[in-house]
């Protein structure tokens, strides 16, 4: 049976200056990943891109596939946190406008460092971090899940566990599908794709109404992340 390769840091990361240095070699890793791919990455060349002694990065991390899992949990943080503040942005809106403000959080989230995500995606199984990624959805889930309590009344499926796992999956499939693995199929037609992901959501929800839901023009914000 194959040796687990190790996965977590060396050290924790406490002061600042030690802080400075992780994010360092995270932002070098993601460099390095893009330009030459997983298997070409190796720990020589992240830290030659960082601008530190490979001791240095060995201080903090004991191999590349640390690396990796450190940036995809920074990554996952990060679209947690996009997902937050999107989440309180449209609390007190309907929902029609709301979940299509949260479908485009979603596509500006995939949007931002596309080809890091897609190499996430690729990688990930191989790193052993599906139980990282597991608890990223089910965080998303329980935050998706409370805002869909709070408009109880404009829905018309009963049971919310399942509508929430339903949209979320759906959102996340339909996005990564788009982004990730049909570029192509966005540029200059991204409102359109926002509309119809938003109209398939909302119907979904509302299937009660009788007539298609109407999709609020988009808002015009910030970008903030993903759904």
């Amino acid at each position: 049976m194959a040796r687990a390769i190790p996965t977590t840091p060396r050290k924790s990361a406490t002061q600042k200056r030690s802080q400075a240095m992780v994010e360092t070699l995270l932002d070098a890793t993601a460099r390095v990943l893009t330009r030459e791919g997983y298997d070409r990455a190796s720990t020589n060349r992240i830290a030659a891109t960082a601008g530190v002694s490979v001791g240095s990065l060995y201080q903090y991390f004991p191999n590349k596939e640390a690396l990796v899992a450190a940036l995809v949990a920074r990554h996952n943080r990060q679209m947690l946190e996009l997902l937050r503040d999107a989440l309180k942005e449209v609390a007190s809106f309907d929902l029609a406008t709301a979940i299509g403000e949260l479908v485009r959080a979603a596509v500006d989230a995939h949007l931002v460092d596309s080809a890091l995500h897609r190499i996430f995606a690729e990688q990930v199984p191989r790193l052993g971090q599906l139980a990282k990624i597991d608890a990223l959805q089910q965080e998303t889930f329980l935050m998706v899940r409370a805002y869909l309590e709070e408009r109880r009344a404009e829905i018309s499926v009963p049971d919310l566990d399942s509508a929430t796992a339903i949209c979320v999956t759906a959102v996340e499939a339909l996005t990564h599908e788009f982004v990730i693995n049909r570029p192509e199929a966005l540029d200059g037609d991204r409102d359109r794709f926002i509309g119809e992901v938003t109209r398939l959501i909302v119907g979904y929800l509302r299937p009660a109404d009788g007539a298609t839901p109407r999709v609020a023009a988009p808002r015009r914000r910030a970008r903030t992340g993903g759904l």
